[in-house]
């Protein structure tokens, strides 16, 4: 294994770095999205991405949940109608054809994602309309060389639901399990059983998906090191090709559900500690690669091959191996990246109906991005992707010296790398092992809106 891709795990480091900061799915973060930037703008930006060629790629939010996990801060509907569906699946074709006609059809979509919600609260038939729907406006690629990917609740498939998925064009799926302990699941309000989940993973391997994800979460009330290593040790024996770790943030004045969490039940910072400690040990030695950001991958999986090859990308889904696609966001909430612009749909679904009821598209914010944007989104996707970053490559894109457009930044990594966390030559920065978890930190010295910002809006980094 490469320097890049151990970990060293410096408490000490950790407990002086671990302030509150962006996950950096964006550079600008959403933070920065005003409502200057809106439907007509983006179909102008849009329709100028065609002469580009680039293939696109397709995330559509299904807000959707049978009941309420109390952990989630995604943006969803609870309810047990399942008709509900049906308005918005409607809304959501009208804007499928308004979007389809600002892209050339010659365009591939080579990626495509849907996501909640629970995508798999719609019934089978409304998956396959949605599907159908999708190839009238957009060029779907029939030879599965594309990464379809969904996210599955495990407590919501039928017998014959990943067969349809597969035939639909599917080939990854990413799977919500967060912790097999039965009092943590009931303090959430997630109660599924580990056969639930391992027959998902059996089926979806019979099936031939390419690549199944599964989603944990450290921090849940009532966790501790035994129960929750328990759980990784169970995930290890199936050998998912990824697994993401991710850290709970209790921000109930954000979160309404967060509030019917009892605060007493969560596990104390150093015990969260431990357990991160301890999960990422247990990974490891089983041969898993960190990749960053809480996100694991068997040596062979495209996002570790990607890394090493330094292709990696980051953008709303996370982690990719596709960088150069223009995203289309669909559904309420929705952000897509499509030029050199991020945009979002409303998120309030009256709003979202409302504008597609008035055949306009439901955009209502977003950001353009200038050219020291370009640069440190550049920089910091670099060095959040590939834990290093050479100043020549830099250079070379954007036409600066690195030295003297980033003085003030090479200044401030100084103590950090005092730390260790960093190595600074005259032609690179090096993120050694223990900076790994602390790469949110490293990034935010390269963020211009962060020095300039008032108010602290981010989550703890570890």
């Amino acid at each position: 294994m490469s320097l890049s891709q151990t970990i060293d795990f410096d408490l000490d480091l950790i407990n002086r770095y671990n302030t509150a900061g962006p996950r950096y799915t964006s550079y600008p973060t959403a933070v920065q999205f005003h409502e200057g930037l809106d439907a007509d703008r983006y179909a102008e930006i849009a329709r100028g991405t065609n002469a580009s060629g680039r293939p696109l790629s397709l995330y559509f939010h299904i807000p959707f949940c049978d009941t309420v996990c109390f952990y989630c801060a995604c943006n969803k509907v609870v309810t047990k109608d399942r008709a509900k569906a049906r308005p918005y699946l409607d809304r959501l074709y009208k804007e499928m054809a308004l979007q389809g006609e600002l892209f050339d059809r010659s365009r591939p979509v080579t990626q495509l994602h849907w996501g909640g919600g629970t995508p798999t609260f719609i019934s089978h038939d409304e998956m396959i309309e949605l599907m159908d729907k999708t190839r009238e406006h957009f060029r779907l690629l029939d030879d599965d060389t594309g990464e379809y990917s969904i996210e599955i609740d495990p407590r919501e498939v039928q017998e014959d639901t990943l067969a349809l998925l597969r035939k639909l064009g599917f080939n990854r799926i990413s799977l919500g399990v967060q912790d097999f302990d039965e009092t943590v699941q009931k303090a959430v309000n997630r109660v599924q059983t580990e056969a639930q989940v391992m027959s998902v993973l059996d089926e979806a391997r019979r099936l031939g998906f390419r690549s199944t994800s599964v989603d944990l979460i450290y921090g849940l009330p009532h966790q501790t090191p035994d129960t929750f290593g328990d759980t990784v040790r169970r995930i290890i024996e199936v050998n998912p090709a990824r697994i993401s770790v991710f850290n709970y943030a209790h921000l109930p004045d954000r979160f309404k559900p967060q509030r019917r969490i009892d605060e007493d039940a969560l596990p104390n910072p150093a015990d969260k500690l431990t357990i991160l400690q301890q999960t990422i040990q247990q990974l490891t030695e089983a041969g898993y690669v960190y990749i960053g950001m809480d996100h694991f991958a068997r040596p062979d999986d495209e996002l570790a091959v990607a890394q090493r090859d330094h292709t990696l990308y980051r953008n709303f889904q996370g982690y990719s191996t596709h960088s150069n696609c223009d995203l289309i966001g669909l559904g309420s909430t929705s952000v897509g990246v499509v030029g050199n612009s991020y945009s979002q749909n409303h998120h309030d679904l009256e709003k979202y109906y409302q504008c597609l009821d008035e055949n306009r598209l439901a955009v209502f914010r977003g950001v353009e991005l200038d050219t020291d944007d370009l640069l440190r989104r550049d920089v910091i996707t670099r060095l959040i992707c590939h834990f290093e970053l050479a100043f020549a490559d830099v250079e070379r894109a954007h036409g600066i010296v690195f030295g003297d457009y980033f003085a003030q930044e090479l200044e401030g990594l100084k103590p950090m790398e005092a730390d260790g966390l960093l190595k600074v030559t005259g032609n690179a920065i090096t993120v050694q092992p223990a900076g790994r978890l602390l790469i949110r930190n490293i990034c935010m010295v390269f963020d211009r809106y962060l020095r300039q910002a008032t108010e602290q809006r981010y989550s703890k980094v570890i």
